[in-house]
């Protein structure tokens, strides 16, 4: 397993200094991105270009396209590589299993992190995303299994995870939380000590800060739908669309 790659490295060590410094605005060195919030198949308007200027103009290194499944959008491999080609670095994370279908429509440019979620590779349900992994690694791309925590019986199966890992010559590996309950967390924090390079250990931790602001964003949105009034709720959602 490689370690993080030193460009990245280096442009996270700046975002991090330019910020404790004051001489940059505040800003996130992820910026999570929900890939059904601008990509729009067949609607009239597919693309949301506000939404997508603002993702090309961030200055937060990495851009991490998730949430649900980015590969069931026709347009993904174009806004990849537009954000990828802008000059960030880019972690799309996949559940696997059409990866190997659509695997074609991608470059494997230098910034872009094909990114599996994978905790037990032995399991039946994983046996697709396992061959998209492969697929990936046969065509040239960066490639990185995401594993998150849910218990302390996860542990065994990271365990023999870390093994097959080191067979199949993955990238990267990222473990986080999949809870913000405190003891959750604290069982991720110890399983991250599985990942055998630190510079991935520390992405992880940074990747968990932010996929956790991002659903408690979500929460936070949701909650404030809920307790609007029915017809002012249905106004905003024309809105937004």
């Amino acid at each position: 397993m490689m370690r993080l790659p030193a460009p990245l490295i280096a442009k996270l060590l700046q975002s991090r200094i330019a910020r404790f410094f004051r001489s940059a605005p505040a800003r996130s060195l992820i910026q999570c991105v929900e890939p059904a919030e601008i990509l729009h198949p067949g609607s009239a308007a597919p693309v949301s270009h506000d939404k997508m200027q603002s993702i090309t103009e961030s200055t937060a290194p990495v851009i991490w396209i998730g949430g649900s499944e980015p590969l069931d959008h026709p347009g993904i491999a174009h806004f990849v590589r537009a954000i990828a080609q802008g000059g960030h670095y880019v972690f799309l994370e996949t559940g696997g299993t059409p990866l190997r279908r659509r695997i074609h429509e991608f470059e494997p440019l230098p910034r872009l992190f094909l990114t599996v979620w994978l905790d037990a590779p032995q399991a039946r349900e994983s046996a697709l995303a396992v061959e998209g992994l492969r697929a990936a690694r046969l065509s040239g791309f960066f490639t990185v299994v995401h594993s998150k925590v849910r218990s302390v019986s996860d542990i065994a199966e990271l365990k023999n995870l870390r093994v097959f890992l080191g067979e199949k010559d993955v990238d990267g590996w990222l473990i986080t939380t999949a809870s913000e309950d405190h003891v959750v967390a604290g069982i991720a924090a110890e399983a991250r000590s599985l990942i055998p390079t630190a510079s991935w250990r520390r992405f992880s931790e940074l990747v968990e800060q932010e996929l956790l602001l991002q659903a408690k964003g979500r929460e936070s949105y949701g909650t404030s739908l809920a307790n609007k009034p029915p017809a002012e709720s249905c106004e905003e959602s024309i809105r937004v669309a």
